[in-house]
């Protein structure tokens, strides 16, 4: 459940919200727009201290009604000096509800727009990050949704400015508290700035005792004072994994113009990179990206596993990013997803039945009688309903990443050879020709990839473990007696359907279905046999609609699409830096692509930038790239 707030009507224009769990107020008397302004704003320096930096990290503790990040969002766009990307990662135990958010900021109008933008995508705040963007990906906030100490732990970025917020240090002793401090401490650089409107001494001295070096300053009414610092120990701070340096932008090469090479090159331009983006193909797309439409729907599983907390933010991530550059109805369609669970009963995590019910049912629930029925299906099967879901066309994303500005795409460029060049690298095609050169290259052509990286790594060392998978789709065009057998929604759980496609400019309607899963085969072939295998699976998971489609598949009207797409020992992708410096890999998405891709290509930007990363530390650790003979990280 949301987190519990009263509203007091104690004069105050709206009233004042309160919290019972902790019996106090989540802003000051007069309100919290000047204490957010005058307390973190301006006493971390701010705005003049990110004038014209690449980048600024605020980090919070105790995101409440989201006050200070709305105020500090509202700064940034206001500033002409702003740094090109804002982050700021808050952590929150009780998260609130989306409308008890919006309406903390209601007496604000300078701040609506911002509000109902953050009110949109404040959902399914379950315990871990979650990544949401804002300003077209240069406002990011990470919300971290559990013990302020155990999440922050996990983290390995250097905030610049530090938010110490939250109820007063007699009611939540926890957040003020030495041990939740030091592991702040973690998260900063030796001159990072910190304030709050606590001057107990507890805090001063627990302060001290991690670092930072605080003085008391003039406080907003009705305090007296205020608390303002620095990070800047008197011994060499000792830290598990040291932040690397922040990397400034430069050029790039991305192999592969697929789903997640144009990915990558999106969130890389974003950040100020040049890339060029080079593909073997015609078009972009041309391989396994270039199936008809995909579904996009969370994986869940009752253990919740790797893969299943991956796909929720891979889907978050996705989201965003349809939402801002797909024409909805066209390109894309956010209608759910039905998951016919054909085999047995898919069991959700126990949590979710309990007190996390609230914030899960934003992401699966059971499926509803009346969603089975409008499927075809009885009422008594197991189903689940995906509510962030729905079909996506893949080719279409794609060109919008390579639309990014910064962004170059360059086909009939069939990369054979890596060769180092200094710090960097040149690209050579089969002739042993220069394509291209840059300082980075990112590898992300597929199954491709593997023989790509072998020729830039030493004599001996093992291959990366990626293994090709041939699928073959099947599809075809409605008509008037085939549509209306059609579910709403797209149904997956045994191969899948998006029962209604449009195509050329919305005047026809398709349909796809399939595909098939053919392990160890590099081939792209069309197969007859494999639209009889798609039938017989459609068949299965929706009885109904297979029954109305019989009549194209049986004359010969259906039409086939195939591709290789590349997977993983761990059914997890291969995500990180290979031994040679300025070379790394985006690859081994399996049928996830449209799930994974948007996450994978922000985690690789985070960790070439030093940045907040978007997921856990030990997600973003178990997608390191496998290597053949070594033990893959398991993906429950």
């Amino acid at each position: 459940m949301p987190e519990q707030i009263e509203w007091l009507e104690d004069g105050t224009p709206g009233g004042s919200p309160y919290s019972p769990r902790f019996g106090d107020r989540y802003r000051s008397e007069l309100g919290g727009l000047n204490q957010a302004r005058e307390v973190f704003l301006k006493g971390c320096g701010l705005p003049d201290a990110w004038a014209r930096q690449p980048q600024w990290c605020v980090l919070e503790t105790g995101f409440g009604l989201g006050l200070n990040f709305l105020v500090t969002w509202a700064a940034w766009k206001a500033d002409p000096l702003r740094p090109r990307l804002l982050h700021f990662v808050s952590t929150e135990a009780f998260p609130a509800s989306a409308g008890d958010m919006l309406r903390s900021a209601q007496n604000h109008p300078e701040l609506l727009p911002f509000a109902r933008e953050l009110q949109r995508q404040f959902w399914g705040l379950l315990p871990g990050l979650h990544r949401l963007v804002f300003e077209g990906g240069q406002v990011l906030l990470t919300l971290c949704i559990g013990d302020a100490k155990a999440m922050l732990r996990e983290q390995t970025f250097e905030a610049d400015s530090v938010y110490l917020d939250g109820f007063s240090p007699e009611r939540n002793p926890d957040i003020w508290d030495a041990h939740t401090f030091k592991a702040v401490a973690r998260c900063c650089r030796r001159g990072t700035r910190v304030a709050t409107w606590t001057v107990a001494r507890s805090v001063r001295d627990a302060l001290a005792q991690c670092g930072f070096v605080v003085q008391k300053t003039p406080g907003t009414p009705p305090k007296r004072d205020n608390l303002q610092g620095r990070f800047d120990p008197a011994w060499t701070p000792k830290k598990i994994q040291p932040a690397a340096e922040r990397r400034a932008a430069a050029t790039c090469v991305v192999i592969g113009a697929g789903i997640a090479g144009a990915a990558v090159a999106a969130s890389l331009a974003r950040r100020g990179w040049q890339v060029l983006v080079l593909d073997a193909g015609a078009a972009p797309a041309a391989g396994a990206s270039g199936l008809p439409a995909g579904v996009l729907a969370p994986h869940v599983s009752p253990d919740d596993s790797l893969l299943s907390r991956l796909s929720r933010s891979g889907i978050r991530a996705t989201l965003q990013q349809a939402g801002t550059l797909l024409q909805t109805g066209r390109d894309w369609c956010p209608t759910g997803v039905l998951e016919h669970c054909v085999a047995h009963a898919r069991k959700l995590p126990a949590a979710w039945q309990h007190a996390l019910t609230n914030a899960a049912h934003d992401w699966t629930r059971p499926a509803s009688p009346r969603q089975l029925a409008q499927a075809g299906l009885p009422p008594d099967t197991p189903a689940l309903w995906h509510v962030p879901a729905g079909w996506i066309k893949p080719a279409a994303l794609v060109q919008a990443w390579l639309a990014t500005p910064g962004v170059t795409w360059r086909g009939h460029a069939a990369a054979h050879q890596l060769v180092r060049q200094g710090d960097g690298w040149q690209v050579l095609d089969a002739a042993g020709q220069e394509l291209a050169r840059a300082e980075l290259v990112v590898l992300a052509a597929g199954y491709g990839s593997r023989a790509l990286a072998e020729s830039a790594r030493p004599a001996g060392s093992p291959p990366l473990a990626l293994q090709a998978i041939r699928g073959q789709a099947s599809w075809g065009m409605h008509t008037p007696d085939t549509i209306d057998a059609m579910p709403p929604f797209p149904v997956n759980g045994h191969g899948s359907l998006v029962p209604a496609l449009p195509l050329d400019g919305l005047d026809r309607v398709a349909w796809v279905t399939g595909s098939t899963f053919e392990r160890d085969n590099a081939h792209a072939e069309i197969r007859p046999e494999d639209e009889q295998h798609n039938f017989s699976k459609l068949q299965t998971l929706l009885p109904v609609a297979a029954e109305r489609l019989a009549a194209q598949f049986e004359s010969g009207q259906v039409h086939a699409w195939a591709g290789v797409r590349c997977a993983t020992p761990s059914r997890l992708p291969a995500l990180g830096p290979l031994a040679p410096p300025n070379l790394w890999v985006c690859s081994g998405m399996g049928s996830r692509g449209l799930t994974l891709a948007a996450l994978c290509a922000e985690l690789l930007a985070a960790k070439l930038h030093s940045e907040p990363l978007p997921l856990e530390q030990r997600l973003a650790d178990a997608l390191m790239p496998p290597f053949a003979g070594l033990a893959p990280a398991s993906s429950g």
